[in-house]
Parts: C-alpha cells; sequence; structure tokens
C-alpha cells in the first residue's frame, strides 16, 4: 500500500497546482460514452475554503467552461479493452472541451467504472499524547488500522475515515481540535483491479496529459445525484451505464460501501439487437424511443416499424408491438435489478436508517424504471438528476452525467483521505476486519 499511499499524494499535489493555475479538466471514461468537462477555478475561493471530512462542498467556486462528449470505443464493461481505440476517443473528447473553452490543459481527474470494486471495512484505535487530536494523531489512528490482505493485483482506490470516536464521543466527522486521550476511526477502503488503474494512467500519458487523480464512478455519480439529507440519512446510489452499473451507499455524508454489476444498458441494447434480427444502431434506437419495462393493454395495439439493412424499405419493413419489445427489455433489466438486490444485501444496506434508493445513468431513464426497481429492491426509489452546476449546458443536466459532474464537485472539494496527511509506518499484511457498517448498528 506504501507505494499507492505516495502515488495518490502525488496527485493530490498535481490537483493542487492545477487549482491554483485556475483550469483542471474531469474525464469520465464510459462503456457507451467518454465525457471531458474543463473547470475554471477562482484560486482565491479555493485557496480559502476549508478542506473538512464531510462530503463534497464548496462547489459554488468553480464554472464550467468546456464540454465534449464522444462515443466510447475501446471500452468494454467500463475497462480499456483496446488502447488505441480509447486514447483516440480520449483525445477526441479532451480536444473538443478545450476548444469550446478556448484553453489547454495538462491535467486531468478521471473516473471509471467496471474493474471489480470490493469494500473493507477497517478500525484502528490510538492515543492521543498531547491531549488535543492533530492532524498526525489522525495520520497515527488511520495507520493503526488492520490492512486487509487484498490478494495480487488489488490496490486501494479510496481509503476514506468514515467515522470518529475521541473518549465517550462515539461519532464524530472531524475531531481535530479536541480535547480527549482516546481516538478511534472506522474507515472505508474501496480496491479495485490493478491492471485496470494502469490501463487507465497509460492511456492519459499516451494523450500528454498528466493524471491529477483517479475516482470511481460509483462515489462521484452518488455525491451529484444525492441529495444532502440522502448522504446524511443514508441511500444507495444505482448508475445504470452502458457495460456496467455501480452500487454506492452512503450515510453521514461518506461512502461506506461499493461495488459494481458487469450488466448494463448495452446489453439491453445487444438483447434487443438478437431479439428483432436488427442492428445494434437501431436496436439502439428503438430502446430509447419505444423501451419500456411495464406493458399495459394499449401495447399490444401499439405498432412500431422497422427497418432493415439493405435499404430496401418495401423488402426490410417489419413490424413489432411495444408489447414484444418490453417484452424482450424487462428480463435484462430485472436481472440488473436481481444483482443489485444481492449486492445491498451484502453492503446490510436494510440496517441504515433510512433506506431510499435513487437511480440515476443513462438506463435509468427506460419508462417504468422506478416501479419496476421499487418492486424488486423493495424500497422508496426516485430517479436522480445530477445538481446543477455554473456553467454546465442544458444537454449535460441529465442523468448520464451523473459522473461527469460528480467529477466536477469532486475536484472542487475532495473529502479527506488516508493520503492526505502524514503516515507512520505502515502495519501491512495484518488480518482483515470484517466490520463493514457495524458502528452504524452500535452508533444508530
Amino acid at each position: 500500500m506504501t507505494s499507492l499511499y505516495e502515488a495518490q499524494r502525488a496527485m493530490r499535489l498535481k490537483r493542487r497546482a492545477a487549482l491554483q493555475r485556475g483550469v483542471v479538466a474531469v474525464l469520465d471514461v464510459g462503456t457507451s460514452k467518454i465525457v471531458c468537462m474543463i473547470l475554471q477555478f477562482d484560486p482565491s475561493v479555493q485557496m480559502n475554503a476549508a478542506e473538512g471530512m464531510g462530503a463534497v462542498a464548496n462547489h459554488g467556486s468553480f464554472r464550467v467552461i468546456g464540454v465534449a462528449k464522444t462515443q466510447s470505443r475501446g471500452v468494454k464493461l467500463g475497462e480499456i479493452a483496446t488502447m488505441e481505440e480509447t486514447e483516440r476517443a480520449v483525445r477526441t473528447a479532451v480536444q473538443g472541451a478545450q476548444k469550446m473553452a478556448n484553453v489547454r490543459v495538462d491535467h486531468v481527474i478521471a473516473s471509471f467504472s467496471g474493474a471489480r470494486p470490493q469494500s473493507y471495512g477497517l478500525a484502528g484505535q490510538v492515543e492521543v499524547e498531547t491531549g488535543t487530536v492533530t492532524d498526525l494523531d489522525i495520520g497515527k489512528v488511520l495507520a493503526s488500522c488492520d490492512t486487509p490482505y487484498f490478494g495480487e493485483g488489488r490496490e486501494a482506490i479510496h481509503a476514506m475515515p468514515v467515522n470518529f470516536a475521541l473518549d465517550q464521543n462515539p461519532s464524530l466527522t472531524d475531531p481535530r481540535g479536541q480535547i480527549g486521550h482516546l481516538l478511534s476511526v472506522d474507515m472505508h477502503l474501496l480496491t479495485i483491479d490493478t491492471r485496470v488503474l494502469q490501463n487507465l494512467m497509460v492511456c492519459v500519458k499516451r494523450c500528454d496529459l498528466e493524471l491529477a487523480g483517479v475516482v470511481s464512478s460509483a462515489y462521484a455519480s452518488a455525491i451529484s445525484a444525492l441529495v444532502e439529507d440522502e448522504q446524511e440519512l443514508g441511500a444507495a446510489c444505482i448508475d445504470i451505464g452502458g457495460g456496467s452499473t455501480s452500487v454506492s451507499v452512503f450515510l453521514r455524508k461518506h461512502m461506506i460501501y461499493g461495488d459494481s454489476v458487469r450488466i448494463g444498458g448495452d446489453h439491453v441494447t445487444s438483447d434487443l439487437s438478437l431479439g428483432l434480427q436488427v442492428p445494434k444502431a437501431t436496436a439502439e434506437r428503438i430502446k430509447t424511443i419505444h423501451g419500456g419495462v411495464m406493458a399495459t393493454s394499449m401495447d399490444d395495439r401499439d405498432m412500431i416499424d422497422v427497418d432493415g439493412k439493405t435499404g430496401d424499405w418495401d423488402h426490410d419493413r417489419r413490424q413489432f408491438t411495444r408489447s414484444e419489445i418490453i417484452g424482450i427489455i424487462r428480463p435484462r433489466v430485472e436481472e440488473i435489478l436481481e444483482e443489485v438486490h444481492h449486492k445491498l444485501q451484502a453492503a446490510r444496506f436494510d440496517t441504515l436508517p433510512s433506506q431510499r434508493i435513487v437511480l440515476t445513468g443513462g438506463g435509468s431513464q427506460i419508462p417504468g424504471m422506478e416501479g419496476l426497481a421499487s418492486r424488486i429492491l423493495g424500497q422508496q426509489v426516485r430517479l436522480g438528476r445530477p445538481l446543477r452546476v455554473h456553467g454546465l449546458p442544458q444537454a449535460a443536466t441529465g442523468p448520464d452525467y451523473a459522473a461527469p459532474v460528480g467529477l466536477s464537485l469532486y475536484a472542487a472539494h475532495p473529502q479527506d483521505e488516508c493520503w492526505d496527511f502524514d503516515l507512520p509506518a505502515q502495519r501491512l499484511g495484518a488480518k482483515p476486519m470484517k466490520r463493514a457498517l457495524q458502528w452504524v448498528k452500535e452508533n444508530w
């Protein structure tokens, strides 16, 4: 973990340097699209902002000055499969955003889905030597957490302090400056496949850019789609993307669980393409215009014309009822939601004070999705749109832009993580701690 700790600290320093210059780019590398946004910061506002341990805040200190989207190529299941094609797509998106902003950027903060994320709940405890909690004490208690053995080929991408306890006070967000003797912490650690992260780093470098941060899209989507009360009281954000579906759980403004399902909207499109015997482009259009998951009696009489491949309309013309289309879409959507339900059960989501579920991402826009999700997941479900940020075009305000907008909020004010503190000697190789969400049951 030491090498990753140093790499993460180096990226944080690059982010700070970019913010001081006033311009930074965020890049969301998805399976269906790649989005680049260029953010312009007010350095005086940013540098004076207090960077506490709460969720993202102070996002009024920037504005979006450039946005570009391009079709993703070379990315499968949220992971880079073909480097050259992905590089060309990233270059296209970055150059388009730079042209709109009329500025050149050197640093990007990137997010991606997939990579088989896995969550761990860790705990640590130290004595406060001076009687007043300092940054050094925070570093010590974070280093005291028993680090699990991830297995070969996995690294931590997020290491977030979730909850602190100081003597008899069990629920503190930021104990710095407070008086006490025994400091404890619960930390959420999210690991991913190292290979996926390394491929992203190589791709960004080949595009002549410096990587100033990497973020799980599960985290990015949640901080833009969940409102403040949902982040505080407990909510899950389900981002249904093209190649995968990201799952994150928030409580008291911190992410306490992250995972993904390796099925997404592109699988629905593939099912339609095979079921109707039409090209994928036609299937995507049918899904977008005529798709749904809840059939009615009217859908049996609602006929949809579909053309074929040869261009001869009379020869290729076919008709399908909307019920037939729903009959193809619904089983795959049910499969996605069932897998999400299993992830939420593994996260012990039912122990939270509130169990609101927010759907976002491009796949969430299929009509009837909220009702079907509520039926399968058994909770209150709503469709989440990203928060409005200054300068964001109207075309970039839909649920499919939740991750890039969340990246923008993260760039403006990232939550403090393990890498932001000076840690003493790491305790590596300790046994894994299985305390994920245990403090929730003790303190609520």
